[in-house]
């Protein structure tokens, strides 16, 4: 019932930028919140930064992007952006779109849903 796309991945030297987009769609009465993941190779999913809209838009970053991403939210499209500055080799993972949704129904529901995940690759 919520449908999570997100764009923006692909190839990059290090030193470069990338900008990833997450749009939400579906039966959606508020979103809370949302947020990018990553999982590279062999390793568990991690949180990357999120953005809490119920509190006006306070964000959080994991400590190995801070100062390098910025995530930034369009509440008129349900999009959630993820502007990566200054990338590294390390960063090269699959990026998940996470959004926290209250959808209307019958009834209001509040659940997590995710994206389908885009491939960022920083070559050295």
């Amino acid at each position: 019932q919520v449908q999570l796309v997100e764009s923006g991945g692909g190839l990059v030297r290090a030193g470069g930028s990338l900008r990833l987009a997450c749009a939400a769609s579906g039966k959606i009465f508020s979103v809370n919140a949302m947020g990018w993941y990553r999982q590279a190779l062999g390793k568990q999913r991690e949180l990357v930064a999120d953005i809490d809209i119920t509190t006006g838009g306070i964000t959080s970053y994991a400590d190995a992007v801070k100062g390098r991403f910025t995530i930034s939210k369009d509440l008129h499209k349900n999009t959630v952006y993820l502007q990566m500055n200054s990338l590294k080799p390390e960063d090269t993972a699959v990026y998940y779109c996470n959004a926290d949704v209250t959808i209307a129904t019958i009834e209001y529901f509040r659940g997590d849903y995710w994206g389908q995940g885009t491939q960022v690759t920083v070559s050295s």
